[in-house]
């Protein structure tokens, strides 16, 4: 039986907290009044990256440098906040682009300093697995989570705030890379999974029989990147792109059909070997159309309840680093002066599995 489970709240620390999200190529600023209230919360996507069909790091870090000083400003104003009002400083400190992150940690150790204020490291993947909290309250727990995005899928079971036991990861690409990878494939630029998503309603799911990876064998782990070679061997005898439109679409649909039966298949084990009643979306890809449908329908035929953030919270964002920020605070977590950016997740400090 899931139950919702209150977070511990209340100290002044948590009462107005800046959070800054720096991980890959989004710059994202919030302002969270109570653990509860959004005050403001913007995010600035890097579209330079497009020319390189990819993320460049070294991009991605000069753009955050000069991005966050404005966004910041921009964020007290929509909060109509002075910085002096704020009570802490919440900064992603992992996972992701380890120059990325150095710059947000950096920008927010010296903002509050300057300020007096405590600042709390936030590794982003306890954000994700959090953020429904934003719109839908804590909980209920237990709860399955999905953390599906271009660089992770992983299956955890939250039984609280800082309570969790990693399920399943991807052995290799994540889902959302291997969409990028897809895309590329077609010709069809970066980021690939919007478009493919859109691409995949017009197109036959069953006009290529692509595999389900590791679906059925035994465990809750994660592998696509033979998908992204079943798709590149079904394209081959048709050349080099562009392709005709609708083997695109049929390429599009038959590969989301296989990642989402994989994603819903795999939750749906997860839920059933831990009893938990509750399954939480959260990363980018949960945006992605199909999945939501499929995982709506089946969390209704077997009674679960389906906690989807809206598409803002999907993406690395910074009201969910805020949140997990002030949760911190209020048990007392304060980050010290020695604070470090941690750029894989293994090494972050969260149960995740090794080896």
């Amino acid at each position: 039986m899931s139950e919702t489970t209150a977070v511990p709240f209340g100290t002044d620390a948590a009462r107005l907290v800046l959070g800054i999200e720096t991980s890959c190529d989004d710059t994202s600023v919030a302002v969270l009044e109570d653990a509860r209230r959004l005050r403001a919360h913007l995010i600035a996507g890097q579209d330079l990256h497009r020319l390189y069909g990819g993320v460049v790091p070294e991009l991605a870090a000069r753009a955050h440098l000069e991005l966050l000083p404005r966004l910041v400003a921009a964020a007290l104003a929509e909060a109509k906040l002075a910085a002096g009002d704020l009570t802490a400083v919440a900064v992603t400190r992992a996972p992701g682009l380890v120059g990325s992150l150095v710059v947000g940690v950096a920008f927010a150790k010296a903002y509050a300093l300057a300020l007096g204020v405590p600042v709390v490291g936030v590794n982003h993947i306890e954000g994700h697995l959090h953020a429904t909290a934003l719109e839908h309250g804590a909980g209920p727990w237990p709860a399955v989570a999905l953390v599906v995005s271009g660089g992770h899928t992983e299956l955890v079971l939250v039984r609280g705030f800082g309570d969790y036991r990693w399920l399943g990861s991807t052995r290799d690409d994540a889902a959302g890379e291997a969409y990028d990878k897809v895309a590329k494939l077609l010709g069809l630029g970066f980021p690939g999974g919007p478009v493919l998503d859109r691409l995949a309603a017009e197109g036959d799911p069953a006009a290529f029989d692509l595999p389900r990876p590791m679906l059925l064998r035994p465990g809750l782990d994660f592998s696509f990147s033979g998908l992204k070679t079943a798709v590149a061997l079904a394209v081959a005898p048709h050349g080099e792109p562009p392709y005709p439109p609708r083997l695109v679409a049929d390429v599009a649909a038959s590969f989301q059909a296989a990642v989402v039966e994989t994603l819903v298949g795999k939750c749906l084990r997860a839920l059933t070997e831990t009893g938990a009643g509750t399954l939480v979306l959260g990363g980018g890809v949960s945006c992605n159309r199909e999945l939501r449908q499929r995982l709506e329908q089946a969390c209704a035929a077997r009674g679960a309840v389906l906690r989807v953030p809206s598409p803002r919270l999907c993406a690395d964002n910074a009201a969910m680093v805020a949140l997990v920020g002030a949760w911190s605070l209020a048990r007392g977590d304060v980050s010290d002066p020695d604070l470090d950016a941690v750029a894989s997740l293994e090494a972050s400090g969260l149960p995740v599995p090794r080896g």
